[in-house]
């Protein structure tokens, strides 16, 4: 049950009661939590621009060098529901600012490197900062005016996928024309900036859960899906049958069993599965597997279509920078539409966001399909599939929320989290095979044909048209949640 925390005598002195009392602006505290996830979301794509030139500049291989990618995705899918679960027992508001600590830490220690390893840790730990936009949409839960909630949810949901598409032109202007460490100096800039937005704007936490919390829970998830992923995200380079991947694969999935087992039989697990297994809860997070798949599809393969030479009549020859800003509208469109998607969920249910969304990315990717030989063909794809992502990214926290408790909200979105980077690694994985499959070479490099990236598209719009089948048999209604730690006293814009 939720409780009220504060000095054991029950007292509060002058400044904790001023903090408390103090009404913070839900337009202030959405802007606050919207740019924190722009930020944490920046942290996706910011060594794109250098991640071919980074063996040579760090003296390494092009294997090793592709753990400074890798290294990011495992720490924020492990850390986000465990943060989650930290903020619903000990303050989302507190969660928030140790995530934007380990991603100022993280960026430091990168901007510092010289080598492999640290670059690898800094990487890391900007990872674990990720985890503030599921916290975001939680907070949001908490402290809004109910009128506000679901435009505030939406923009701050769809930050996930905006940061990374507005950011990308970004990095590549300021790897073109400066040093490489600049990136993550910019980086510990932004992550100082959002720490004191946060500290100044968004309210104290006051709606907790009690108990313990579940370390053998967290330890054992940690385990079994970094095992899982690293399986997937590696097993092209390693090879499908080799021992280490099938090991990671096999071993992970025996593993998040046993954590299965362990979460129903604890006193306060790390996530309620009887609370995941909720028919709405369930289809929600399956679905989002398909959006991130969906999403991912557009990052992995525009690009390089984008940027392979003409001469093959396969690529566009496009510079890295154009191939990035050939890809912003598509972020912009998520930022754009996500009040539009709130009042849709408003009018119509969240439910029928998630549909539309599907749809869209399904609609788009068949239409990418035929439409693949134009610069503007490649814009018009990122922008139709930005449409749909903005839709679902939408509705998936509000889906989440009117199925569990407000105690366990956190927890609940950073599962939602994990689920949508799982299809994001899938896709990624499953693009990388299409592409490297069926190839033609042009003087001495191996170049994807015209076939593999239909091939890809076919999939995407395979995976989005599953995703919809899914989202249908969500319940259209459903009792509905509705707790906040602020009482509401009024209407505020």
């Amino acid at each position: 049950m939720p409780r009220l925390t504060g000095p054991q005598d029950g007292s509060l002195n002058d400044r904790e009661r001023r903090r408390l009392t103090r009404i913070p602006s839900d337009r202030a505290i959405i802007a606050t939590l919207a740019l924190t996830g722009l930020i944490a979301a920046f942290m996706q794509t910011l060594v794109t621009p250098i991640l071919p030139e980074l063996p040579q500049l760090l003296d390494t291989t092009v294997g090793d060098a592709s753990w400074i990618l890798t290294s990011t995705l495992l720490a924020a899918a492990i850390t986000t529901p465990i943060s989650g679960r930290l903020g619903d027992m000990f303050g989302k508001r507190l969660i928030v600012l140790v995530l934007l600590g380990c991603l100022l830490a993280g960026s430091v220690v990168a901007a510092l490197s010289t080598s492999l390893i640290p670059l690898i840790a800094g990487r890391a730990l900007q990872g674990v900062g990720l985890g503030v936009i599921a916290l975001g949409v939680s907070i949001l839960r908490d402290v809004l005016h109910p009128k506000n909630l679901g435009g505030a949810v939406a923009l701050v949901s769809a930050t996930l996928g905006v940061g990374g598409a507005i950011g990308l032109p970004i990095s590549a202007i300021i790897a073109e024309n400066l040093d490489w460490h600049v990136l993550f100096w910019l980086a510990a800039l932004l992550a100082v900036v959002a720490f004191v937005l946060v500290l100044a704007i968004v309210p104290e936490s006051t709606l907790k859960t009690a108990g313990r919390f579940d370390f053998g829970g967290a330890v054992l998830f940690a385990i079994g899906l970094t095992a899982i992923l690293l399986g997937i995200s590696k097993g092209e380079l390693w090879g499908w049958t080799s021992l280490a991947t099938l090991g990671l694969l096999i071993g992970g999935t025996v593993v998040l069993l046993g954590w299965g087992f362990y979460e129903l039989r604890v006193h306060s697990p790390l996530i309620d599965l009887r609370i995941a297994a909720r028919r709405p809860v369930l289809l929600t997070n399956l679905t989002s597997i398909s959006v991130g798949f969906g999403f991912f599809i557009s990052s992995a393969a525009l690009p390089q279509l984008l940027e392979l030479p003409s001469t093959t009549g396969v690529g566009l020859g496009q510079s890295l920078l154009i191939a990035s800003l050939c890809l912003t509208p598509s972020g912009l469109v998520m930022f754009f539409m996500s009040p539009v998607a709130a009042r849709l969920s408003a009018a119509r249910g969240p439910r029928t966001s998630l549909i539309l969304g599907g749809a869209i990315i399904t609609v788009g990717y068949a239409i990418a399909v035929g439409l693949m030989t134009e610069v503007w063909h490649a814009v018009f794809i990122a922008t139709a599939v930005g449409f749909g992502v903005g839709f679902a990214y939408a509705a998936m926290p509000t889906l989440i929320m009117h199925a569990v408790p407000a105690t366990e909200t956190a927890a609940a979105n950073g599962l939602n989290s994990v689920m949508r980077t799982l299809g994001s690694t899938v896709a990624a994985t499953v693009v990388g095979v299409i592409l490297s499959s069926s190839v033609v070479v042009s003087q001495g490099v191996a170049i994807p044909t015209a076939g593999a990236f239909r091939t890809v598209f076919i999939v995407g719009a395979g995976v989005a048209l599953m995703g919809v089948v899914i989202a249908f048999f969500i319940p259209r209604h459903e009792p509905k949640y509705e707790t906040a730690s602020i009482p509401i006293v009024g209407s505020e814009a």
